[in-house]
Protein backbone atom coordinates (compact mmCIF):
# COMPACT_ATOMS: atom_id res chain seq x y z
CA UNK A 1 0.00 0.00 0.00
CA UNK A 2 1.28 3.71 -0.62
CA UNK A 3 0.66 6.22 1.56
CA UNK A 4 -0.32 9.41 0.01
CA UNK A 5 2.08 12.21 0.46
CA UNK A 6 0.94 15.74 1.63
CA UNK A 7 2.07 18.68 0.32
CA UNK A 8 0.62 22.17 -0.49
CA UNK A 9 1.35 24.87 -2.62
CA UNK A 10 3.58 27.60 -0.53
CA UNK A 11 2.63 31.47 -1.33
CA UNK A 12 6.04 32.22 -0.49
CA UNK A 13 7.50 30.29 -3.89
CA UNK A 14 5.14 32.62 -5.60
CA UNK A 15 3.75 29.72 -7.63
CA UNK A 16 0.59 30.89 -9.72
CA UNK A 17 -2.98 29.37 -9.87
CA UNK A 18 -4.83 29.93 -12.73
CA UNK A 19 -8.60 30.68 -12.15
CA UNK A 20 -10.66 29.99 -15.46
CA UNK A 21 -13.40 32.55 -15.54
CA UNK A 22 -11.98 34.64 -12.84
CA UNK A 23 -13.84 37.60 -14.14
CA UNK A 24 -17.52 36.18 -13.28
CA UNK A 25 -19.05 36.05 -9.62
CA UNK A 26 -17.79 32.57 -9.18
CA UNK A 27 -14.54 33.19 -10.27
CA UNK A 28 -13.92 36.60 -8.12
CA UNK A 29 -15.12 34.11 -5.07
CA UNK A 30 -12.62 32.15 -5.63
CA UNK A 31 -9.55 34.44 -6.37
CA UNK A 32 -10.45 36.77 -3.63
CA UNK A 33 -9.90 33.65 -0.93
CA UNK A 34 -6.32 32.97 -2.89
CA UNK A 35 -5.53 36.33 -2.76
CA UNK A 36 -6.39 36.08 1.12
CA UNK A 37 -3.78 33.64 0.92
CA UNK A 38 -1.28 35.94 -0.88
CA UNK A 39 -1.80 33.40 -3.76
CA UNK A 40 -0.99 34.92 -7.30
CA UNK A 41 -3.71 34.82 -9.55
CA UNK A 42 -3.77 34.12 -13.47
CA UNK A 43 -7.21 35.02 -14.58
CA UNK A 44 -8.37 33.31 -17.84
CA UNK A 45 -10.99 34.49 -19.98
CA UNK A 46 -12.15 34.80 -23.31
CA UNK A 47 -8.89 36.74 -24.48
CA UNK A 48 -7.07 34.11 -22.94
CA UNK A 49 -8.71 31.40 -24.22
CA UNK A 50 -7.11 32.10 -27.71
CA UNK A 51 -4.51 30.59 -26.64
CA UNK A 52 -4.62 28.62 -23.41
CA UNK A 53 -1.74 26.98 -23.75
CA UNK A 54 0.71 30.28 -23.03
CA UNK A 55 -1.83 31.76 -20.52
CA UNK A 56 -1.12 28.60 -18.05
CA UNK A 57 2.65 28.57 -18.32
CA UNK A 58 4.08 28.64 -15.42
CA UNK A 59 1.09 27.71 -13.31
CA UNK A 60 1.37 25.50 -10.18
CA UNK A 61 -2.35 24.33 -10.68
CA UNK A 62 -5.67 25.64 -12.16
CA UNK A 63 -9.71 25.58 -11.59
CA UNK A 64 -11.56 24.75 -14.36
CA UNK A 65 -14.78 26.29 -14.84
CA UNK A 66 -16.87 26.68 -17.97
CA UNK A 67 -18.89 29.68 -18.61
CA UNK A 68 -22.95 29.24 -17.15
CA UNK A 69 -25.04 27.22 -20.38
CA UNK A 70 -22.20 26.79 -22.05
CA UNK A 71 -23.02 24.89 -25.41
CA UNK A 72 -20.48 22.28 -24.90
CA UNK A 73 -19.10 22.32 -21.88
CA UNK A 74 -17.28 19.30 -22.69
CA UNK A 75 -15.38 20.03 -25.39
CA UNK A 76 -14.50 23.29 -23.48
CA UNK A 77 -13.50 21.25 -20.42
CA UNK A 78 -11.58 19.05 -22.76
CA UNK A 79 -9.60 22.04 -24.63
CA UNK A 80 -8.14 23.07 -21.45
CA UNK A 81 -6.90 19.79 -20.16
CA UNK A 82 -5.35 19.52 -22.88
CA UNK A 83 -3.25 22.73 -22.50
CA UNK A 84 -3.22 22.15 -18.51
CA UNK A 85 -1.08 18.92 -19.72
CA UNK A 86 1.27 20.86 -22.68
CA UNK A 87 1.49 23.74 -20.46
CA UNK A 88 2.96 21.27 -17.59
CA UNK A 89 0.11 21.98 -15.50
CA UNK A 90 -0.84 18.69 -13.49
CA UNK A 91 -3.01 19.46 -10.50
CA UNK A 92 -6.58 20.69 -11.82
CA UNK A 93 -9.56 21.59 -9.69
CA UNK A 94 -13.30 20.97 -12.07
CA UNK A 95 -16.03 22.99 -11.39
CA UNK A 96 -19.31 20.86 -12.13
CA UNK A 97 -22.34 21.34 -9.82
CA UNK A 98 -24.79 18.97 -7.32
CA UNK A 99 -26.66 15.92 -9.06
CA UNK A 100 -24.61 15.73 -12.10
CA UNK A 101 -25.97 12.90 -13.60
CA UNK A 102 -29.59 14.38 -13.88
CA UNK A 103 -30.71 13.49 -17.05
CA UNK A 104 -33.78 15.91 -17.05
CA UNK A 105 -31.45 18.65 -17.13
CA UNK A 106 -28.79 19.21 -20.33
CA UNK A 107 -26.55 21.44 -18.92
CA UNK A 108 -25.85 19.31 -15.79
CA UNK A 109 -25.12 16.19 -17.80
CA UNK A 110 -22.88 18.41 -19.79
CA UNK A 111 -20.77 18.79 -16.65
CA UNK A 112 -21.20 14.57 -15.27
CA UNK A 113 -19.41 14.18 -19.22
CA UNK A 114 -17.25 16.77 -18.08
CA UNK A 115 -16.38 14.84 -15.11
CA UNK A 116 -15.88 11.99 -16.93
CA UNK A 117 -12.79 13.94 -18.93
CA UNK A 118 -11.34 15.10 -15.71
CA UNK A 119 -10.70 11.59 -14.37
CA UNK A 120 -9.53 10.26 -17.10
CA UNK A 121 -7.17 13.02 -18.19
CA UNK A 122 -4.33 12.03 -16.47
CA UNK A 123 -3.69 14.98 -14.52
CA UNK A 124 -4.43 15.33 -10.40
CA UNK A 125 -7.50 16.12 -10.32
CA UNK A 126 -10.52 17.07 -7.39
CA UNK A 127 -13.89 17.99 -8.72
CA UNK A 128 -16.29 20.29 -6.44
CA UNK A 129 -20.04 19.95 -6.66
CA UNK A 130 -22.04 22.83 -5.64
CA UNK A 131 -25.55 23.50 -4.70
CA UNK A 132 -26.96 26.76 -6.08
CA UNK A 133 -25.80 30.46 -4.41
CA UNK A 134 -27.60 31.40 -1.14
CA UNK A 135 -26.39 34.99 -3.11
CA UNK A 136 -28.28 34.11 -5.97
CA UNK A 137 -31.77 35.46 -4.67
CA UNK A 138 -29.86 39.11 -3.16
CA UNK A 139 -30.64 41.32 -6.01
CA UNK A 140 -34.19 41.29 -4.98
CA UNK A 141 -34.36 42.28 -1.54
CA UNK A 142 -32.13 44.97 -2.43
CA UNK A 143 -34.80 47.59 -3.71
CA UNK A 144 -37.51 49.78 -2.52
CA UNK A 145 -39.73 46.97 -2.61
CA UNK A 146 -37.81 43.75 -1.29
CA UNK A 147 -39.13 40.27 -2.86
CA UNK A 148 -38.07 36.38 -3.99
CA UNK A 149 -39.01 35.98 -7.13
CA UNK A 150 -38.65 32.18 -8.97
CA UNK A 151 -40.24 30.42 -11.72
CA UNK A 152 -40.73 26.99 -9.49
CA UNK A 153 -42.00 25.78 -6.16
CA UNK A 154 -41.67 27.87 -3.10
CA UNK A 155 -41.82 24.20 -1.33
CA UNK A 156 -39.26 21.97 -2.74
CA UNK A 157 -35.55 21.93 -1.10
CA UNK A 158 -32.46 23.47 -1.55
CA UNK A 159 -28.67 23.08 0.38
CA UNK A 160 -27.78 26.54 -0.80
CA UNK A 161 -23.92 27.61 -0.16
CA UNK A 162 -22.59 31.21 0.19
CA UNK A 163 -20.42 32.17 -2.67
CA UNK A 164 -17.98 33.47 -0.33
CA UNK A 165 -17.77 29.40 0.90
CA UNK A 166 -17.69 28.49 -2.10
CA UNK A 167 -14.67 30.48 -3.32
CA UNK A 168 -12.90 29.57 0.84
CA UNK A 169 -13.26 25.72 -0.31
CA UNK A 170 -12.26 25.84 -3.76
CA UNK A 171 -8.59 27.43 -2.36
CA UNK A 172 -8.50 25.23 0.09
CA UNK A 173 -8.79 21.83 -2.80
CA UNK A 174 -6.76 24.23 -4.95
CA UNK A 175 -3.70 24.59 -2.36
CA UNK A 176 -3.65 21.21 -0.66
CA UNK A 177 -2.80 18.19 -2.82
CA UNK A 178 -4.35 16.33 0.46
CA UNK A 179 -7.71 16.37 -2.35
CA UNK A 180 -6.33 14.85 -4.93
CA UNK A 181 -9.03 12.21 -6.25
CA UNK A 182 -11.84 13.61 -4.10
CA UNK A 183 -15.27 14.44 -5.41
CA UNK A 184 -17.04 16.89 -3.14
CA UNK A 185 -21.19 17.78 -2.82
CA UNK A 186 -20.97 21.39 -1.71
CA UNK A 187 -24.18 22.28 0.34
CA UNK A 188 -24.88 24.74 3.05
CA UNK A 189 -25.99 23.66 6.71
CA UNK A 190 -29.66 23.93 5.37
CA UNK A 191 -32.36 22.13 3.77
CA UNK A 192 -34.91 25.06 3.05
CA UNK A 193 -37.34 26.25 0.47
CA UNK A 194 -37.72 29.65 -1.03
CA UNK A 195 -40.81 29.83 1.48
CA UNK A 196 -38.15 29.77 4.46
CA UNK A 197 -35.91 31.73 2.73
CA UNK A 198 -37.82 34.69 2.29
CA UNK A 199 -38.73 34.03 6.28
CA UNK A 200 -35.38 34.74 7.23
CA UNK A 201 -35.33 37.78 4.98
CA UNK A 202 -38.09 39.01 7.01
CA UNK A 203 -36.67 38.40 10.21
CA UNK A 204 -32.97 39.91 8.89
CA UNK A 205 -35.02 43.28 7.16
CA UNK A 206 -37.92 43.60 9.47
CA UNK A 207 -40.66 43.83 7.11
CA UNK A 208 -42.50 41.73 4.73
CA UNK A 209 -41.48 39.99 1.79
CA UNK A 210 -43.35 39.59 -1.17
CA UNK A 211 -42.62 36.20 -2.69
CA UNK A 212 -43.31 35.77 -6.61
CA UNK A 213 -43.77 32.50 -7.86
CA UNK A 214 -44.68 31.34 -11.35
CA UNK A 215 -43.98 28.25 -13.16
CA UNK A 216 -41.60 27.34 -15.86
CA UNK A 217 -44.05 27.52 -18.32
CA UNK A 218 -45.11 30.86 -17.27
CA UNK A 219 -40.95 31.67 -17.47
CA UNK A 220 -40.57 30.45 -20.80
CA UNK A 221 -43.69 32.64 -22.64
CA UNK A 222 -41.74 35.49 -20.99
CA UNK A 223 -38.24 34.87 -21.84
CA UNK A 224 -39.66 33.46 -25.40
CA UNK A 225 -41.24 36.81 -26.42
CA UNK A 226 -38.47 38.86 -24.51
CA UNK A 227 -36.67 37.14 -27.24
CA UNK A 228 -38.60 38.55 -30.18
CA UNK A 229 -37.46 42.25 -28.95
CA UNK A 230 -34.55 42.19 -31.11
CA UNK A 231 -33.38 45.71 -29.39
CA UNK A 232 -32.40 43.62 -25.85
CA UNK A 233 -29.13 42.45 -25.51
CA UNK A 234 -29.82 40.38 -23.13
CA UNK A 235 -32.16 37.95 -24.37
CA UNK A 236 -31.69 34.39 -24.31
CA UNK A 237 -31.48 32.19 -27.19
CA UNK A 238 -33.53 29.13 -27.56
CA UNK A 239 -31.17 26.82 -26.22
CA UNK A 240 -30.69 28.66 -23.14
CA UNK A 241 -34.27 29.29 -22.56
CA UNK A 242 -34.86 25.14 -22.80
CA UNK A 243 -32.07 23.90 -20.56
CA UNK A 244 -33.26 26.39 -17.99
CA UNK A 245 -36.64 25.90 -18.25
CA UNK A 246 -35.69 22.15 -17.70
CA UNK A 247 -33.57 23.13 -14.37
CA UNK A 248 -36.70 25.41 -13.25
CA UNK A 249 -39.08 22.34 -13.62
CA UNK A 250 -36.74 19.62 -12.16
CA UNK A 251 -36.58 22.31 -9.34
CA UNK A 252 -40.26 22.60 -8.60
CA UNK A 253 -40.35 18.73 -8.59
CA UNK A 254 -37.39 18.05 -6.99
CA UNK A 255 -35.77 21.20 -5.56
CA UNK A 256 -31.61 20.33 -5.17
CA UNK A 257 -31.09 19.14 -1.94
CA UNK A 258 -27.11 19.02 -0.78
CA UNK A 259 -25.32 17.23 1.62
CA UNK A 260 -23.26 19.89 4.40
CA UNK A 261 -20.60 17.73 5.45
CA UNK A 262 -18.22 18.38 2.97
CA UNK A 263 -18.35 21.72 3.23
CA UNK A 264 -17.87 21.74 6.98
CA UNK A 265 -15.17 19.21 7.14
CA UNK A 266 -12.95 21.62 4.43
CA UNK A 267 -13.66 24.94 5.98
CA UNK A 268 -13.38 23.73 9.65
CA UNK A 269 -16.44 24.97 10.61
CA UNK A 270 -20.17 24.53 9.57
CA UNK A 271 -21.10 26.97 6.41
CA UNK A 272 -22.46 29.86 6.51
CA UNK A 273 -26.46 30.17 6.72
CA UNK A 274 -28.97 31.90 4.92
CA UNK A 275 -29.22 33.75 8.03
CA UNK A 276 -25.79 34.70 8.72
CA UNK A 277 -25.35 35.65 4.07
CA UNK A 278 -28.67 37.97 4.64
CA UNK A 279 -27.05 39.52 7.80
CA UNK A 280 -23.83 40.31 6.30
CA UNK A 281 -25.48 41.37 2.75
CA UNK A 282 -28.48 43.39 3.84
CA UNK A 283 -27.97 44.40 7.37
Amino acid sequence: MTETTRTTIDPATGESVAVVGARGKTGRAISSALKDRAVPIIPIGRGEMMNPVEALKGCRAAYLMAPNLHPDERDFISILLGACREAGVDRVVYHSVAAPYAPDMPHHVAKAASEDLVRRSGLQWSILQPCAYIDNLLPGLRGQNPHVAVPYSVDTRFGLISLADLGEIAAAVLLDDFHIGATYELGGPQQLTVRDYAAAAEQVLGRAIEIEASTPQQWVAAHRSAGADSTSGTSLDLREIEWLAAMFSYYDYHGLPCGALPAQAILGRPARSVQEVLRSELS
